[in-house]
């Protein structure tokens, strides 16, 4: 075995440039499986850690409220304090379309939200300066508003300046009691329409404000998110005695959606590892080739050995041997590449990507594999070879 595998070394290196050829197929396949991967990963993962940024045990509904059957927030509020041991908070969410003013400067792209005192716990939010919505607010429908970093500092400079100041939506001018400390990163730009663009006023004066009269969406956070499907089963069950029609209400678990999106990664990352198999598997083709082409011209090698009393079962070990170090050579070459570029290339496409151990392991075992598999048939036929006419070959 050791023989083998030293002389299989030594033909490679006699043959550089053929075997480098040889190779590149294998290391080409390999590096893309690790960096195909990598990168639908990293993407997966900034997509799983924002989804994870809006609460997994949350639940959210949503009503068509119709003139004959319709849920108001008592009936909501009612439902909720009779189940209060599988909650930790409740507000309804009311959305104003408009534009916010201040001065002379507006503002079209922030959202405007009306919420109940519970809801900064439920995004869990912090409060940089002031105070959130109290109850009293919402009980008087006080024309009160609690701001984003983005708002705050492009209005008034700072979240300390904003306090006490008043804003204008849509006409109503509502006094500034709090501020949001900032959500996005210390790296990221604060930008218009994202999301430190936001006002919060009490939802009793947001339905007002909005004229339509009736609250559509209701946010719920668990206690325990292992007790998403009995929350979720109580929630129908109040629904539906009263909408008498599933199609008027939706109930919809962020922790399902989450276990939903981690399918699609995993679907997705083998997909594309799959693609960058195919390169491994015309890799394969390539190796093939050029053992039988090694074969040929190692024909005289061949006969020599067999006339020495070597066995077919030494001369075929010989070949797949030095078609296995071929493509093993090859996929430690692509390892190397493939670490090398996720990183980079995720850098340039502003991303967080890095090489997984399950990509590197499959991509190795599969060049191994190949070399294996597409070297036996070579192999076969240099051990089949009648000594007496390969001693004759030239």
């Amino acid at each position: 075995m050791l023989n083998s595998f030293s002389l299989a070394l030594k033909s490679i290196w006699s043959n550089k440039m053929r075997s480098f050829l040889t190779m590149l197929g294998i290391i080409i396949g390999v590096a893309a499986v690790i960096i195909l991967v990598g990168l639908v990963n990293g993407q997966m993962s900034y997509m799983k850690e924002s989804f994870s940024d809006m609460g997994t045990n949350l639940i959210s509904v949503n009503l068509t409220n119709v003139n004959s059957r319709s849920v108001s927030d008592e009936e909501m509020y009612e439902f909720y304090t009779e189940n209060i041991d599988y909650f930790d908070a409740m507000s309804p969410n009311v959305t104003v379309s408009g534009t916010i003013k201040s001065g002379n400067e507006s503002l079209s792209s922030t959202t405007i939200t009306g919420v109940s005192e519970e809801y900064l716990t439920l995004k869990s939010m912090e409060l940089e300066s002031g105070r959130f919505i109290q109850y009293s607010d919402l009980a008087s429908r006080q024309k009160v508003c609690v701001i984003g970093y983005y708002v705050a500092t492009e209005f008034y400079g700072s979240a300390e300046a904003a306090l006490g100041d008043t804003l204008s939506i849509n006409g109503d001018r509502y006094t500034i009691v709090g501020t949001v400390e900032r959500q996005t990163s210390d790296s990221d730009e604060v930008e218009e329409g994202g999301s430190d663009d936001f006002v919060f006023i009490p939802y009793t004066a947001a339905v007002e404000l909005a004229r339509n009269g009736t609250i559509n969406n209701y946010t719920f956070a668990m206690s325990d998110v292992e007790q998403t499907e009995t929350v979720k089963g109580l929630l129908n069950t109040f629904l539906y005695s009263i909408f008498k029609n599933e199609d008027l209400y939706s109930i919809t678990a962020m922790s399902e959606l989450l276990d939903s999106l981690n399918s699609m990664i995993a679907m997705m990352s083998m997909m594309l590892g799959g693609i960058g198999g195919i390169s491994l598997l015309v890799a394969g083709v390539g190796v093939m080739n050029i053992m039988l082409v090694s074969v040929t011209e190692r024909t005289r090698e061949i006969g020599i050995r067999n006339s020495l009393g070597a066995k077919r079962s030494t001369i075929m070990q010989q070949f797949v041997i030095e078609a296995a170090v071929t493509s093993s050579l090859g996929g430690l070459m692509g390892i190397a590449l493939g670490c090398g570029l996720t990183g980079v290339i995720g850098k340039v496409i502003g991303m967080t990507a890095v090489p997984t151990v399950g990509a590197i392991a499959v991509s190795f075992s599969v060049s191994v594999g190949i070399g294996l598999l597409f070297g036996y048939m070579p192999a076969s036929r240099a051990a089949k070879l009648n000594p007496i006419d390969a001693l004759r070959s030239d």
